[in-house]
């Protein structure tokens, strides 16, 4: 009976030795999913959260004496707002919309190869209104893609419409997800009517949201490959069997990008004789990125381009602000 006893106590020893080796690998398995959790939402939430309590490098910037009359220059990381004059007053944002409209394109179409056929519909108005194209044709069969960089890059009125229209319509269901978006966004003085910009009196927005908006934008990477390209060559279409080939408006009056401490990698500028020239611009600096919004500048000529010098202007006192703090901090 003991020894029948001492084999039935050394059976149930073994059971719970079993179960003690499945509990810690089950404790394990937590632990490492926990820990690629950790690792994949790093680059999301978890780093942006971080972010939040990142002390900027600098705590201020002068903008001020520059054209425009409406400025604001934010820290990417954090979205510390350096610098700004008139920040949360009304501007016309005229072809800056374009922004919304290329990221809205992207996270609407799973297939950006996909081709789309411009009707001449989606060029009611645009001549009559000498809105810029990107110069494609009524019955033109177009790649997304080639739509989306057509909208950024030579700001194409066509291309705008086009994406609008095939993603919820009518281009006034579209202005609907455009203000969809900047609610969710936090975009909270701004109202779109259009996909292009083109005046409208209630169509209007802040440079603070649009530094808001670019912030969000920039975070996409496809739209970070658009919005830094200076020149881009379309696909074969039914109409252009060379493809076309357009340039950066920014770019192309930008004749160097290189700032002090870093260069500015992407931008989109804008312009109605009622919101004056506009310029929704990023730079990185020294390590880090900053955006810089400007809008309402006046007397652009031949020889002078006020919206794109107060970029360049800015983000050079950014620049030696940063190298003048780390050479007092060597000191």
């Amino acid at each position: 009976m003991a020894g029948r006893r001492q084999k039935k106590s050394g059976g149930r020893s073994y059971a719970w030795r079993y179960r003690g080796r499945i509990v810690a690998c089950v404790f394990v398995e937590v632990i490492i999913i926990c820990a690629l959790v950790i690792m994949i939402g790093w680059n999301k939430g978890v780093k942006e959260w971080f972010e939040q309590f990142e002390q900027p490098v600098l705590k201020e910037v002068d903008i001020s004496g520059i054209n425009s009359p409406n400025a604001i220059l934010m820290q990417v990381r954090g979205g510390k707002i350096l610098g700004e004059i008139n920040g949360e007053a009304q501007i016309y944002p005229a072809s800056m919309t374009k922004i919304m409209t290329v990221i809205l394109g992207i996270e609407n179409f799973d297939n950006l190869d996909e081709k789309i056929t411009l009707t001449n519909e989606m060029f009611t108005g645009l001549y009559e209104q000498d809105a810029t194209q990107a110069g494609f044709q009524p019955g033109e069969e177009v790649r997304v893609i080639d739509l989306l960089y057509g909208a950024m890059l030579p700001s194409g009125a066509e291309c705008c419409i086009a994406l609008a229209d095939t993603i919820s319509g009518s281009e006034a269901d579209f202005a609907e997800l455009m203000n969809k978006k900047a609610r969710k966004l936090g975009m909270e003085n701004t109202h779109f009517c259009d996909s292009t910009g083109l005046h409208n009196p209630d169509h209007y927005s802040t440079v603070k949201d649009i530094a808001v908006l670019m912030k969000y934008c920039i975070k996409n990477d496809t739209f970070r490959e658009i919005v830094e390209t200076s020149r881009h060559s379309t696909g074969v279409t039914n109409i252009h069997p060379d493809g076309i080939t357009y340039y950066s408006t920014m770019f192309k009056n930008l004749s160097d990008p290189t700032v002090t401490g870093g260069k500015i990698l992407g931008g989109k500028t804008g312009y109605t004789s009622e919101a004056g020239h506009c310029l929704v611009s990023f730079a990185e600096i020294e390590g880090r990125e900053y955006i810089f919004v400007s809008a309402g500048a006046s007397g652009a000529d031949g020889n002078t381009i006020p919206h794109i010098q107060d970029a360049v202007t800015v983000y050079n006192r950014v620049g030696a602000a940063i190298e003048a703090k780390m050479n007092d901090n060597n000191k």
